[in-house]
């Protein structure tokens, strides 16, 4: 277990990003990195890896057992099983009986797929945030956990996987020392005891959580300045001339004694005088130290593959299979859904309340079958698509606040995108319907349009679909844009161009010619025909006048919407 010190700014993410595999790939990377001598390319990273960030990313509505559950679910169990086997095996052969308890916390993580499992309740219990277990996680406007319980929650999301290589960025934000300190103890024994990898980056550790680890890496200015034993590190800087003070922390010192404003302090040659000594000659100094030469035989002896345990490293993209991911993620989303049902069924109880005022202004009685009164039940059919369209804009902020934990977890692999999006669309399907027929139920034969059954049906089915693209038009600019003020205001300019090519407001004879290509890119202006057409070609629009067109397609011609 190493850890990775220096002052902010120094390069700490950088390093932790790069050797997690999480760098932006256009970045220009010079050197190699290679784990148990497989080389990035041979591997993935991102599986083998988890890269825990200094940002506490999580979807506000869900409590924080859901959170791990999720994680360990969609991470999988690595070779925990493989290992059960091998242990079982052993065991038999040397006649060993376990002990009851850890035979039965280990047969319990072991099992592939589980919504919630023994490893997220022994996780919480090590993170302290049993006692907040059932409470959601929380946002600006909805009271959840505090701050140090998220910065907690960060890390147990990606340690309650099965991987073994773990970088973690400034997790001691936030948190008491005592906490730290338990957090830390326990990552000390999950290094020693699975022989786990560890990198872990603190901004001021105190000297008892300091004494934990078995390694130090001292960044500064993108540099590394001393690498190697934490017990050596004090030595190093004695031999360069600089000593840490009794009642000093050796962490607070080492970050000191490389700045030029404090570095003097600590200069304990007093019969020489002091000069500063930069970053660049304290490398020169630590690559003549007796540390460096170890590490430097260490290095050239290279890592042959056939040592690798197969478990050690992860060849698939994905710890599960598609199927598991869609479930996991179709699980999940449902439960976003129920979360946010008050949204819902507020937006269905609104679009009932307008549909029943919309029934009274175009009431049948006053309704007659005339040119006059046929722009009137072409007004109420295009008042019926605006509605349903503009009730689809609820979802551009519900996947705008989502987008970055979104991010998050694909980066880390924990489900591909087609997995996110599909349960979304998917179980959307249902609200689309009800809101369709409820506006076509209430209004339909109110309003007075054509009665034959399949034209109310046809006019139920145009409805389902425009809100179904509203839905994935917003969701569309949410995760194109993802700034929430400026995706609110794109948003409703889209909305306004759609509505002005729609055919209405502007009929389509009426548009300039260097315009008109505007018209068939507006979603709303097939919407428009449709249900145009599925009106005004009906029976009773058939009669004709003296111009020998029927009055339907007089209608229709008018406004640019006479096909078939």
């Amino acid at each position: 277990m190493t850890l990775l010190l220096g002052p902010p700014g120094c390069g700490k993410t950088t390093l932790l990003r790069a050797l997690s595999g999480k760098l932006n790939p256009s970045l220009k990377v010079t050197g190699e990195i290679s784990y148990n001598g497989y080389k990035f390319t041979e591997f993935v990273p991102q599986n083998t890896s988890a890269y825990i960030s200094q940002y506490d990313l999580h979807i506000s509505e869900m409590t924080v057992r859901e959170t791990l559950d999720f994680s360990a679910r969609c991470q999988g169990i690595g070779g925990r099983a493989d290992m059960l086997k091998e242990i079982s095996r052993r065991e038999k052969q040397s006649g060993i009986v376990p002990e009851p308890d850890i035979d039965t916390y280990m047969k319990a993580i072991s099992i592939e797929g589980l919504k919630g499992t023994l490893q997220t309740d022994y996780i919480l219990k090590i993170l302290g945030l049993d006692i907040c277990a059932d409470t959601i996680v929380g946002d600006a406007m909805n009271r959840g956990i505090s701050g140090g319980e998220k910065r907690r929650l960060t890390t147990g999301e990606m340690i309650i996987g099965p991987n073994k290589a773990l970088f973690m960025d400034e997790i001691s934000t936030g948190l008491d020392s005592s906490t730290t300190f338990q957090i830390v103890t326990c990552l000390q024994q999950l290094t020693h005891i699975t022989e786990a990898t560890i990198l872990v980056s603190l901004l001021q550790p105190p000297p008892e959580t300091f004494d934990l680890f078995d390694d130090i890496i001292l960044m500064a200015e993108g540099k590394i300045v001393y690498q190697g034993p934490r017990n050596y590190v004090q030595e190093f800087f004695e031999h360069c001339g600089f000593r840490c003070p009794e009642r000093k922390g050796v962490a607070d010192f080492l970050q000191e004694v490389l700045s030029e404003k404090d570095q003097a302090q600590y200069w304990y040659r007093k019969d020489q005088p002091h000069s500063f000594v930069s970053v660049d000659n304290f490398i020169v100094a630590f690559n003549k130290f007796h540390t460096v030469q170890k590490l430097n035989e260490e290095l050239c002896t290279p890592f042959h593959k056939c040592v690798s345990h197969k478990s050690a490293l992860s060849f698939n993209i994905y710890s599960l299979g598609k199927w598991e991911l869609l479930k996991t993620c179709m699980a999940r989303e449902w439960l976003l859904i129920k979360r946010n049902s008050f949204v819902y069924v507020s937006k269905t109880l609104q679009l009932v309340v307008i549909a029943l005022i919309t029934m009274t202004i175009f009431i049948r009685t006053r309704m007659k079958l005339d040119l006059v009164h046929a722009s009137y039940y072409l007004g109420s059919l295009f008042y019926a698509l605006i509605r349903l369209m503009t009730t689809g804009v609820a979802e551009l902020a519900l996947t705008v606040s989502r987008l970055s934990v979104f991010y998050k977890q694909r980066d880390c692999y924990l489900y591909p995108a087609w997995a996110y999006s599909i349960p979304a669309a998917i179980l959307k399907i249902p609200f689309s319907f009800i809101d369709a027929f409820l506006w076509t139920a209430l209004t339909y034969y109110v309003i007075g349009y054509s009665p034959e059954p399949e034209r109310f049906f046809r006019q139920l089915f145009l409805l389902f679909l425009i809100h179904q693209m509203a839905i994935s038009l917003f969701r569309f600019i949410a995760s194109v844009i993802r700034d929430p003020p400026f995706a609110a205001n794109f948003g409703l300019f889209t909305i306004m161009v759609i509505f002005l090519f729609s055919g209405f407001i502007i009929p389509q004879p009426l548009l300039p010619s260097w315009l008109k290509w505007g018209f068939w890119l507006s979603p709303l202006a097939y919407s428009e025909i449709g249900i145009a057409v599925n009106e005004f070609l009906a029976p009773r629009w058939q009669q004709v006048s003296s111009s020998n067109a029927t009055l339907g397609q007089q209608v229709l011609e008018k406004r640019g919407l006479n096909f078939s």
